[in-house]
């Protein structure tokens, strides 16, 4: 059977603006995939029988125009011919692709514009936009498309348009804004209907203040909205409302939203003193499709505890550090003022701790009652917390009354991963929470002083947010935001967008702009999409020549150096260089695979002249990161470095900072030195994760002493041993020269006294699943290996007690040497033992 019908790795999209979508599917069952036949209606496209395994092809039918919905199936044909029944139905529809299919105007409330001061607006309640339209015929089918700046709520006759929150997302305001499109079609009733929309001014209009802090100040655009409502009857007819000067503006009971410092609400206002609206001429001039999940609420958790600080302040634990809004859920009468001070730690009087360089200082939230039962949380900003301090709450209100709405990317979760080891576990879940408070539109460094996109763990981390997640279309719209901060001569700013430009290195630093490179080699590789590497080549080009034009004889000397290693002694020059080697590196695989030679053979080319820059420049010993570096690149020739390295790390040495870290465990996995990273991973001295853990971090920290210093609890920069769980604990990789994960590599280690794991990921084709449990003289591996893909299964060198003789090797596996063995798609059970 065909399943899971994707449309630029999205399920039934809404407003897509690509003409040659990419249609995507899987297999059940085991049998390998000859052709594929698909057809998209109405009409638009009919491959006929295409001798293809390919599961991920491109739309090649009629011209696709704005508003285009189309409906779309697949079936397939087995190794024998057979081919299977039609899929269900998937769907797509166009979004507006041109200018002129918008006649909606940009809108604001006539007190937040101003055409000579930017800063109109500031210190009013946020502007309530609304207006009223009568529907006299039966609607079959309608579609609001919709943008504000900087954060917008829209409801059709009270209700929500969407549960998607925080819309729209980051980009660069003044050059592209992005839109949805929802079907409100169940939202419409006969006569007349009102569409309003709310505006906060988010990270678009950071305005000063002195009362809260603020990281940033400055206006890329001020608040404002258009929408489009478009409505087709039951009798072929149509119809449109847009906003416009007809619309009408009032100041919500949002008195006050900043991005970084908080946000005022008072519950007894209700909307007044309406006027009309005021048009805005100075509009962006690009509106783009949303091309990726929304921000989304992901979990609720109700407050586990009511804590009493010792001056009597009540003060709720959600039981983990989280990002997201603390909900308030209360019975009071009106007019009680209540102020809420979020954060991820305490005090020793039990009261929430905030400061600089944790999560900025002073952040909180107020909300005036209105009289009865009530529930609020912030609308149009978020927070870093785990402890929320609630100033001026009767004392009778307990627990039940604070409740945390856990946000991110709605990005599927694709992963699992436990072992027999609590403390691994424990691991494993402190980085995977410290990436879902950063999955924003953007991936973040922290959810509270920062909220900026920094790039450099974009692509040094990929790994460890694919395994767990789907961001395929997330990364893909990540790039588009990438490309629009370079600049003019080829420089990529190491955050984007750039809402704020900052000096020398932190703007410019290979292992931070080499973003717009890896990323997209990263996505051809994980999910066998070659789209991001064809439109952003030209972008990633100029980035290599930009270092090239810095470089002198193939160093290059700025940068940050190895951001919060532990060691000062590595040479910023030694780590910029490495980046410079990785992009060339990257540069001339991507050209190679698009048929760039030319490209291909002078990047090669400065490949070799910077590594023989390296090599002559840095001396073979030096700091972890430096020889970690040095091997990584293949230059270093000291045959004792590895030993070493793996020695120091075994002995909870590690000194390496958040660039040479991924580095350090793809070094020593591909060597085999698990039992030494075991040993790290299993440590809870400083610095490890286990000091993390065991001194109370429930997300990981911004460094390696966690709980026990001041900076951000919830930072996933250190979260490179992900990537060694998934791929070397379990063995779940690719085999050399795959992509899209077609061919898996399954190589699991079993160092120390681990004596289980259990770990799963979702790859184009399917789950890949790996289970391994030893004990009492016994091994055994299970192995599931999706439909359309194979694998070759290594099993680990179990010692004398567990010889090759004696191992149990399934009807099928084709053994290719010592404990290697060819196995196609199904379940497949390796056993070994006395």
């Amino acid at each position: 059977m065909v399943t899971n019908l994707r449309t630029c790795d999205l399920t039934d999209p809404l407003g897509i603006e690509i003409t040659r979508p990419t249609l995507s599917w899987q297999l059940t069952g085991t049998g390998a995939q000859t052709a594929y036949h698909v057809r998209v209606e109405p009409g638009l496209w009919d491959s006929g029988e295409v001798e293809s395994a390919d599961q991920r092809v491109a739309y090649a039918g009629r011209p696709l125009t704005s508003r285009t919905a189309a409906t779309w199936r697949v079936r397939v044909r087995d190794a024998d011919g057979t081919w299977s029944g039609w899929s269900e139905d998937a769907r797509f529809e166009l979004g507006l692709l041109a200018p002129d299919d918008w006649t909606a105007a940009w809108i604001t409330h006539p007190d937040w514009y101003d055409e000579g001061d930017p800063r109109a607006g500031e210190g009013r309640p946020l502007p309530l936009l609304q207006g009223e339209f009568t529907l006299a015929k039966p609607v079959a089918r309608a579609r609001l498309h919709v943008a504000g700046l900087g954060v917008y709520v829209a409801t059709v006759n009270g209700a929500p348009v969407t549960d998607a929150v925080l819309e729209p997302p980051y980009t660069d305001f003044t050059r592209r804004v992005v839109y949805a499109t929802h079907d409100v079609t169940g939202l419409l009733r006969d006569g007349a209907n009102t569409l309003a929309v709310e505006l906060g001014p988010g990270i678009a209009h950071v305005f000063p203040h002195q009362d809260r802090y603020m990281k940033f100040f400055g206006s890329k655009r001020a608040p404002m909205a258009i929408a489009q409502l478009e409505v087709g009857y039951a009798d072929g007819t149509d119809d449109r409302f847009v906003t416009g000067a007809d619309w009408r503006a009032a100041e919500g009971p949002t008195v006050r939203s900043h991005w970084y410092g908080g946000e005022d609400h008072d519950a007894r206002r209700a909307p007044a003193g309406w006027r009309p609206v005021a048009v805005r001429p100075d509009a962006p001039d690009v509106l783009r499709s949303r091309a990726c999940p929304p921000i989304r609420v992901t979990e609720r958790l109700p407050a586990t505890a009511k804590l009493v600080a010792t001056d009597g302040t009540p003060v709720f634990d959600v039981g983990t550090v989280v990002a997201g809004w603390a909900e308030l859920s209360l019975d009071l009468p009106a007019g009680r003022y209540l102020r809420l001070v979020p954060g991820d730690q305490l005090d020793a009087y039990g009261r929430v701790v905030q400061s600089k360089p944790t999560t900025g200082a002073p952040i909180f939230n107020t909300y005036v009652t209105k009289d009865g039962p009530q529930t609020w949380h912030p609308r149009f900003r978020y927070d870093g917390f785990r402890y929320v301090e609630v100033q001026g709450l009767p004392e009778h209100v307990g627990a039940e009354a604070v409740t945390a709405l856990v946000l991110r990317a709605d990005n599927p979760p694709t992963g699992s991963f436990e072992t027999s080891d609590g403390l691994v576990n424990d691991i494993h879940t402190i980085i995977d929470r410290a990436v879902r408070g950063n999955m924003y539109s953007v991936l973040t460094d922290c959810p509270h002083r920062e909220k900026l996109g920094w790039l450099e763990q974009t692509h040094l981390l990929f790994d460890i947010v694919a395994y767990n997640y789907d961001v395929a279309a997330y990364y893909r719209e990540l790039l588009v935001t990438i490309a629009e901060a370079q600049t003019d001569d080829g420089l990529v700013p190491d955050i984007a967008p750039e809402f704020l430009v900052f000096d020398a290195p932190f703007r410019d630093d290979p292992n931070w702009g080499g973003a717009i490179v890896r990323i997209p080699w990263q996505l051809y590789r994980w999910y066998g999409d070659r789209s991001a590497m064809e439109t952003h080549y030209d972008a990633m080009r100029r980035y290599v020549d930009y270092l090239t034009g810095k470089a002198d004889g193939g160093i290059l000397s700025h940068g940050l150096g190895d951001w919060i290693g532990l060691d000062p002694s590595t040479p910023v020059p030694l780590v910029s260089t490495w980046g410079y080697w990785r992009a060339a590196h990257t540069m001339a695989r991507v050209a190679g695979v698009l048929g760039r030679d030319d490209d291909a053979k002078r990047y090669r080319a400065l490949c070799d002249q910077i590594t023989a820059a390296f090599a002559g420049t840095f001396p073979e010993s030096g700091s972890q990161a430096s020889q970690i570096l040095a091997l990584d690149m293949g230059v270093a020739t000291d045959e004792t470095a590895l030993d070493r390295i793996a020695e120091e790390v075994a002995g909870g040495g590690i000194t390496v900072g958040e660039i040479a870290l991924p580095a350090l465990f793809r070094v020593l996995g591909r060597a085999g030195r698990h039992d030494a990273l075991w040993r790290f991973a299993t440590s809870t001295l400083h610095p490890s994760y286990g000091y993390q853990v065991r001194h109370g971090a429930t997300a990981l920290t911004e460094a390696w002493d966690g709980p026990t210093r001041g900076l951000s609890q919830n930072h996933y920069m250190l979260g490179a041993i992900e990537s060694w769980f998934y791929r070397g604990l379990a063995g779940i990789g690719q085999a050399p020269g795959s992509n899209g994960f077609r061919r898996l590599l399954i190589e699991p280690a079993a160092p120390g006294d681990l004596e289980s794991v259990r770990a799963s990921t979702e790859t184009p084709y399917g789950k890949v699943a790996v289970s391994w449990t030893r004990g009492d003289g016994e091994y055994a591996l299970d192995v599931a290996v999706p439909p359309g893909s194979s694998a070759e299964v290594r099993l680990p060198n179990l010692g004398p007690d567990l010889g090759l003789d004696r191992h149990a090797v399934p009807e099928g596996a084709v053994r290719l040497g010592t404990r290697a063995y060819e196995v196609p798609a199904g379940q497949w059970a390796f056993r070994a033992g006395r």
